[in-house]
């Protein structure tokens, strides 16, 4: 069997699923499902202690979220209640961080963004019963890019470019 590498989510499902806290909260919450990630990634600083792997289970039964940080160790984080119960996402679902950053960098030639990628914030949902990347890139020139990509079709289905100064206008509103 081919070792998986750390820059996809199968690497983290697997060293999660392996750990004995994970067994331990398995058997404790055995309804349980896999329900998003969260992983941030610093490309100006690789060695940057802020990056971040995070997935999250919710309980039905005890209606419950819970989020495993897997940045050091593996630490459980209770997450609020929650009112509605949220999506699954599916057991086959994958993504690969190097291969992801190729299509964004593909989709910012195509809506001629020439901005440095800084840093991406990744946040792996099922929303309207697709497995879905919701991706944050901060670029250079304190420009943002919120990016929605379709995981089975490896597809941008929203590209949207925002600077800081819009989220400035928007914030400022209401204030005159």
């Amino acid at each position: 069997m081919k070792r998986k590498n750390k820059m996809n989510l199968q690497f983290y499902l697997e060293q999660l699923q392996s750990s004995d806290e994970f067994k331990k909260f398995v058997k404790k919450y055995p309804d349980c499902f896999f329900c998003s990630a969260f992983f941030v990634i610093d490309k100006e600083n690789p060695k940057n202690q802020e990056d971040k792997a995070h997935l999250d289970f919710y309980s039905p039964k005890s209606k419950k979220g819970f989020s495993f940080d897997l940045k050091e160790g593996i630490k459980i984080i209770p997450l609020e209640n929650f009112n509605k119960v949220p999506n699954k996402i599916s057991e086959d679902c994958e993504f690969d961080f190097v291969e992801t950053e190729k299509i964004i960098l593909e989709e910012m030639e195509k809506n001629k963004v020439k901005s440095k990628i800084q840093r991406i914030i990744f946040s792996l949902q099922n929303v309207d019963g697709k497995d879905t990347l919701i991706v944050a890139v901060f670029i250079s020139m304190l420009g943002i890019l919120k990016i929605d990509i379709d995981l089975s079709k490896k597809k941008v289905i929203k590209f949207e470019k925002k600077s800081f100064m819009d989220m400035f206008k928007v914030m400022g509103k209401g204030k005159e």
